[in-house]
């Protein structure tokens, strides 16, 4: 995606809704507790960031946009490490209220080994006073000309009353701008007259009667949704199915999820709410804004705990979809991680290996042989040099680098990465290839590395090769002509 998100740096949003602190202690498991079946955890260590309504704050502010809240909170510590932190990005807080009378919402989540033990909340979901209400529609209503887009942030602790949602969706209709709510509980008709609401797929099913179970069933809830709350459009989130997006009149809109390791859900919603808010205060159409939440959610899973998006980290991932064939090539590391998770989802590897120099027909049918023997097809490509050592002086005719390009435009092809010969038993040890595919110039007997395939519970399929045809065959026409 040819994008530039320097343009949210002009825009200006006001987020109100719930917020909290998200506390970490981190610390290691190495024994079960004498005193019950749990495990203990040795505490190391403790961080603080922002959770609920001030993570999608944290959010736009990584962006760069200009960010104003109105929210309450209370009068303790908790509260006083949420204006600090908004100090700390510059955040116009004249739109919170702080009631001695009201806890500031605290999650204490303990991680060890990377993952979440144990989570204890600290709070209060009773509604907030009326004069806090008049308060924040009051602000809203004399600042609202000045703000591009209005995030509404509802985690169900007492904030956003629909008598309050009411008045702020109503102030905001009557100026024309875009309101955009991430929504909670079971009945979404208090988000009426919202331009956008972002469930995700449990939500949504849950608020629609629907139970979700297919494609079908998911645009049969979206679109129930759109009809009885109403409401403009409605972006559902699927987790690593991706999201759609159904926009009265139109035909609904499949955005497929990035694959990415996913250690923590945390706060993925947040950034849905963030990134898509800040790009409609941009003036970018739904759709476009909601593709960049999806690549920007995809990113935020794979970190542990509650993390905003990086402006630097979100422009690279913009511009690697922009140059989308390279982006299929791995390194061992992030390809063994990416297949751990693909297999618990019970998805069948499928491997070829070779040096792929000079990509004929005779390549392309047999890779999308390959490819339908299984779920995930992965070319593992010689490097330079040890196609110099297969095939002589001279080879390869194209390089390493343009010959992944090549391989990773094709639809048959998942994954590509690039390894030495003499290190192809390891990445068959490490990789774990379900199948290990050759073409029928070889037997199951002669092609290396079946052993190892075999000994790992995986098994060798032979591709037959009907066309007489070789990038050798092709070089040494060239040659001759």
């Amino acid at each position: 995606m040819n994008f530039d998100i320097s343009i949210f740096e002009r825009c200006k949003i006001i987020v109100i809704g719930d917020l909290m602190i998200d506390e970490y202690l981190w610390g290691t498991i190495d024994r079960i507790s004498p005193e019950a079946p749990v495990p203990v955890v040795s505490a190391e260590r403790a961080t603080y960031t922002l959770g609920g309504a001030g993570n999608v704050i944290k959010n736009l502010a990584s962006l760069g946009a200009q960010v104003s809240v109105a929210s309450v909170i209370g009068t303790g510590t908790n509260a006083d490490i949420l204006l600090k932190n908004f100090a700390d990005m510059k955040v116009d807080v004249s739109g919170l209220i702080r009631d001695p009378n009201r806890p500031t919402t605290k999650k204490t989540r303990i991680i060890a080994a990377n993952q979440q033990v144990l989570r204890i909340d600290r709070e209060t979901t009773r509604p907030i006073p009326e004069r806090a209400v008049s308060h924040i529609c009051n602000f809203l209503e004399k600042h609202i000309p000045e703000y591009h887009a209005i995030l509404l942030s509802d985690y169900g602790k007492g904030l956003l009353s629909p008598d309050l949602l009411k008045r702020l969706i109503n102030i905001t209709n009557s100026y024309n701008k875009p309101v955009i709510v991430d929504p909670k509980g079971l009945d979404f008709r208090k988000y009426s007259g919202a331009s956008i609401i972002t469930p995700n797929k449990k939500e949504a099913s849950l608020a629609a009667g629907i139970e979700i179970k297919d494609t079908d069933s998911l645009i049969a809830a979206g679109e129930k949704l759109l009809a009885n709350i109403p409401v403009e459009n409605v972006l559902i989130t699927c987790g690593k199915n991706g999201m759609v997006l159904l926009e009265g009149g139109n035909q609904p809109y499949m955005i497929p999820a990035k694959a990415r390791q996913v250690f923590d859900v945390s706060g993925a919603g947040d950034t849905v709410l963030a990134v898509l808010g800040v790009a409609v205060a941009a003036g970018l159409p739904l759709a476009e804004g909601a593709t960049l939440a999806n690549i920007a959610a995809g990113i935020v899973v794979g970190k542990v705990g509650t993390a905003p998006i990086e402006k630097e980290e979100f422009q690279e991932a913009l511009n690697i979809a922009e140059k989308r064939p390279i982006s299929k090539l791995k390194d061992l590391a992030t390809l063994t991680s990416l297949l751990n998770n693909l297999k618990a989802d019970g998805k069948t590897i499928v491997l070829t290996n070779g040096c792929f120099d000079l990509l004929h027909a005779g390549h392309i049918r047999f890779l999308a042989k390959a490819k339908d023997m299984g779920d995930v097809l992965i070319v593992a490509l010689d490097t330079d040099e040890s196609v110099r050592s297969l095939k002589g002086q001279g080879r390869p005719i194209l390089g390493e680098k343009e010959r992944v390009q090549i391989i990773s435009a094709l639809d048959s092809v998942d994954y590509v990465t690039v390894f030495s010969s003499d290190k192809l038993f390891d990445l068959l040890a490490t990789l774990r290839p379900d199948i290990l595919t050759k073409g029928s110039n070889y037997t199951n007997e002669t092609v290396l590395g079946h052993e190892i395939v075999e000994q790992l519970g995986g098994r060798v399929e032979i591709v037959p090769i009907t066309e007489g045809i070789s990038s050798s065959q092709i070089i040494n026409q060239i040659k001759n002509r």
